[in-house]
């Protein structure tokens, strides 16, 4: 039977054998897995909480690379607590200053045919090589470390084919746009988006590595490409050719579902506030003044980003009224932007540069001024995901971003160049500078390692067991597509606050309803209602945490976003999905809920609410698998792994 390329990645790492079809619960051994550091506390706490001496996968990498913004003494004590728990337990640790997580992962880790479980929702971007990478919550990677495989429900591949060649001026960055606008941040929830034909077969690997990248802003389970020549060519240049073997799809195989992008006659396209998916061409955006321009992150901070802006920017001055910003992904791609001499012409055209960090993409740092415009080549552009609540973010490609910071305006590459053929002739370079001094590697045995507790680093809070009768006020009411920067805002300030979920908590839901906290905490315990695709962007399980330690029993939704959800099961908080979504629309803030019978009723996923305040009742009902549902009752993922791993269960 021929065979695509998605199932025969699943089908190489299937625990136990399952057919793939959609729907079907599927069982996978997990390879690599990663973590940054203001998700991987709660991840290595929950670890810690398993006992157990070792991780049990083949390699583990933590990086700090989100956070270097030492305010105090928190986000330090953090790192230090990293460091250790690396050496402990036998993770490779990939220090402040060497890069963002996901390009480190796919330049020095990554293998075709692998299957990486990550701790961020970007972790999809090393499917450009060809592996199986998914996002997940960190009770996820915890359970991974301790040798469990990774369940998941099948996704439906959804074949997606590039004919012909991006044009001068066009960019990656354009096709996940094009299909942002095409499919929404809620078109990919349960699928997979396998990209092959001739267009494919042209794009580099960074190039790849921004539409893998960007697929979870479609609420995808992953994206992938195949390891072609492409992918061999890129590991040659990082030293690591014996690392390759190939993986392609089948002559003839099938797909659940195929689409089709012509690059021929792909033009710039921009994401408009407030959501990835409100995308316009570029030439159509009305013209307005933007303040701050930021070029990089983990989407295109690559080499040839780099030197394609600076060729955009060659004979020109940015404009008087614009900070254009740089953030460069790695340390190797500094060194050889340095080497080549690309980051002198950038300097010298007034660029600033961060620090190798993923910094401004999550708010920390590099904040546009009140009400500002700012034009980002990053991967999201929620509402206060830049750290400053009222400023509008627009998304653009390196050379849109370029073009802008030099117009004051947005505007296109072909506004500021006579001649943009000379973008087409830009690669990857041959060879990249090898020097991994800042991964650190663990010694063989860890067991004497003294794990350092900074005083801001306070246990991991576990949900308990769901009652028979839950009758609780509805403590927040969310419209649709509320996402996880809603729930817990990303900001410096935030982020160091992490690993303390007591204090964290308290700013739970603080910029998109500030009386949330206080409510839920008088209310004891309570219900959240959302709207459709509740709980959309990053894999951050505070999201799920901060709510849980407030009380939250239950989010009652139209729909969820698929790590979200998972996120909720993971740590005991009920995620259930209206039956009628109109239901909705009779419920508001305080309402009263009373559950009869309830773990009853969740075994049998279907559960009837009454809302007492109202007179009324509708049915919710539970979209998971027999085993997620043990999970809930057991009162989250930690407790029922607990009991299998020290034979209680």
């Amino acid at each position: 039977m021929a065979l695509n390329l998605t199932q025969k990645l699943l089908q190489a790492h299937l625990a136990k054998p399952a057919e793939l079809v959609p729907g079907n619960e599927i069982e996978l051994t997990v390879d690599q897995t990663l973590t940054h550091d203001i998700n991987a506390v709660m991840s290595y706490l929950a670890f810690e909480a398993l006992d157990l001496d070792r991780i049990r996968t083949k390699l583990s990498v933590s990086y700090i690379d989100h956070n270097l913004l030492q305010i105090d003494n928190k986000t330090p004590d953090d790192h230090i607590y990293l460091q250790s728990i690396a050496q402990r337990y036998g993770l490779v640790l990939s220090k402040a200053g060497n890069g963002i997580c996901h390009t480190l992962q796919y330049s020095r880790f990554g293998k075709p045919g692998a299957m990486l479980l990550g701790g961020d929702s970007h972790t999809p971007s090393c499917g450009a090589l060809g592996m199986l990478a998914i996002g997940v919550g960190g009770m996820d990677i915890a359970v991974a470390l301790a040798g469990f495989p990774y369940v998941l429900k099948m996704p439906k591949i959804v074949k997606v084919n590039l004919k012909g060649h991006l044009q001068p001026g066009s960019a990656a960055k354009d096709i996940i746009l094009e299909m942002l606008r095409r499919c929404t941040v809620k078109g990919g929830v349960g699928k997979i988006y396998e990209y092959v034909g001739e267009g494919a077969k042209t794009l580099s690997i960074p190039e790849r590595v921004t539409i893998t990248n960007m697929g979870a802003e479609l609420g995808a389970t992953t994206s992938v490409f195949p390891a072609d020549e492409q992918v061999y060519r890129f590991l040659k240049a990082q030293g690591r050719e014996q690392d390759y073997t190939p993986w392609e799809p089948d002559e003839g195989c099938s797909y659940d579902e195929e689409m089709e992008i012509d690059l021929d006659t792909l033009e710039p396209l921009v994401a408009c506030p407030h959501m990835p998916d409100n995308v316009m061409k570029v030439a159509d955006v009305p013209k307005v003044p933007v303040q701050q321009v930021f070029i990089g992150s983990c989407t295109n901070g690559s080499y040839s980003d780099f030197k394609k802006v600076a060729l955009v920017l060659k004979g020109h001055k940015i404009c008087p009224t614009v900070s254009l910003v740089l953030g460069i992904s790695s340390r190797q791609i500094y060194l050889r932007l340095m080497q080549d001499g690309v980051l002198a012409e950038l300097l010298n055209a007034g660029c600033r540069l961060t620090e190798l960090a993923c910094g401004p993409c999550c708010g920390i740092g590099i904040a546009p001024p009140s009400k500002g415009i700012a034009v980002r080549t990053s991967n999201r552009n929620f509402k206060g995901r830049s750290s400053t609540a009222d400023a509008s973010l627009y998304l653009v490609s390196p050379e849109v971003a370029a073009a802008t910071a030099i117009k004051g305006e947005l505007a296109l590459p072909q506004d500021v160049m006579d001649d943009v053929a000379v973008l087409a002739q830009v690669q990857e370079p041959d060879s990249y500078p090898i020097n991994d001094n800042l991964f650190l590697l663990p010694p063989e045995d860890g067991s004497k390692v003294e794990i350092v507790r900074g005083p801001n680093i306070k246990p991991l809070p576990v949900a308990e067991p769901p009652e028979e009768t839950l009758e609780a006020k509805v403590s927040l009411k969310a419209r649709d597509n509320v996402s996880t920067d809603d729930i817990t805002p990303a900001s410096a300030q935030f982020s160091s606050m992490r690993s303390n979920m007591p204090a964290m908590a308290q700013y739970a839901f603080c910029r998109y309803d500030p009386d949330f906290s206080k409510r839920a905490q008088a209310d004891g315990k309570s219900f959240i209602v959302g709207g459709e695709n509740y709980g959309q962007g990053s894999s951050r399980e505070h999201a799920a945490i901060t709510p849980m330690y407030l009380g939250v029993k239950m989010v009652i939704a139209k729909s969820f976003a698929r790590i979200h959800k998972q996120n909720l099961i993971n740590h005991g908080v009920t995620p259930v999905v209206f039956v009628d979504p109109a239901a909705y629309d009779g419920i508001d803030l305080d309402d009263t809920f009373h559950i009869d019978n309830l773990r009853e009723q969740m075994k049998q996923k279907l559960i009837t609410v009454k809302n007492i305040t109202k007179g009324t009742q509708f049915q919710v009902r539970l979209e998971v698998s027999d085993q997620e549902v043990e999970i809930l009752l057991a009162g989250g993922k930690l407790r029922f792994y607990k009991a299998k791993l020290h034979g209680h269960a």
